[in-house]
């Protein structure tokens, strides 16, 4: 659930933060991670017990000028700034989330059209808890052999952390693994199915997921280059983009697309043609 969750984020980069970062002396007897909350409440201008309601969620109506001094003294980036303030809103109260409902698996036929027309590129739609809605011939040529779309309901997330192929499929696993954890976490909002999500991924991944959804991650990828190893053909570098579309359900289209011209001739390859049918392309 999204109550005391400001607090939970405000800990969880405290902890994060070393003395060093913001100046401050290290001692090998700390036992405190990160920083000690008298420091950051120094930093802060403000007093060790509003620091302690605020983190424990007995004070959930913090100032904006508060939030500010917090923010700036453990270094937020804008990522950070920006979950705070949507916690900061949240925090206030429910009111204002939309009541949850069971997330769509569907797309809209335009949506569908628009994936018809991206072919032969691998590209696919998923929702905010990771699920693959919809996908193109060429992103089934690519995932199917891997074991991600085994399952009437497959799950970017669940195959991540919990299908021991995935540490096979995907070379660069543990920055994977901080990705789609950071996806949940920033998309997450007011929504308790991914809450429900998150306590299954716990309960069959253990501390693979737990570590990582408790350090409260934010700043998703949108684009770069992912590292694919396919059965057939071999590790595959591909570069992606991340489009949200205008969903309730905070749906996403990524579109895959080769980063190298040995990736251009293994897709090549995989979809039985003649080379050439596309061209690689750089990130960034």
């Amino acid at each position: 659930m999204m109550e005391g969750e400001l607090g939970s984020f405000l800990r969880s980069r405290r902890e994060s933060m070393s003395p060093a970062e913001v100046g401050l002396a290290s001692s090998a007897r700390r036992r405190t991670p990160g920083l000690r909350r008298a420091e950051l409440a120094t930093l802060a201008g403000v007093s060790v017990d509003y620091l302690i309601r605020l983190e424990q969620g007995r004070d959930i109506h913090p100032s904006t000028q508060v939030l500010g001094a917090l923010a700036a003294a453990l270094r937020f980036d804008d990522d950070d700034r920006d979950h705070l303030q949507a916690l900061a809103v949240i925090s206030n109260g429910t009111e204002l989330c939309p009541q949850t409902t069971a997330a769509a698996r569907a797309v809209r036929p335009t949506v569908q059209a628009m994936l018809d027309q991206l072919e032969p590129a691998p590209a696919f739609v998923l929702n905010h808890l990771a699920d693959l809605l919809a996908w193109t011939e060429g992103y089934d040529r690519l995932a199917r052999p891997l074991g991600i779309l085994d399952g009437d309901e497959p799950n970017l997330a669940w195959f991540t952390f919990v299908d021991d192929r995935a540490r096979v499929a995907y070379p660069d696993w543990a920055d994977i693994a901080d990705e789609q954890v950071a996806s949940l976490m920033e998309l997450r909002q007011c929504d308790t199915n991914t809450d429900t999500l998150a306590a299954r991924l716990a309960q069959a991944a253990g501390s693979e997921f737990t570590d990582r959804w408790e350090r409260r991650p934010v700043g998703r990828k949108r684009t770069g280059i992912r590292a694919i190893s396919h059965p057939a053909v071999g590790v595959l570098r591909l570069a992606f983009e991340t489009l949200g579309l205008p969903d309730a359900d905070r749906q996403r289209l990524v579109v895959y697309l080769p980063a190298d011209a040995a990736t251009t001739a293994g897709l090549d390859r995989l979809a039985g043609r003649q080379p050439g049918g596309l061209r690689s392309v750089r990130a960034g």
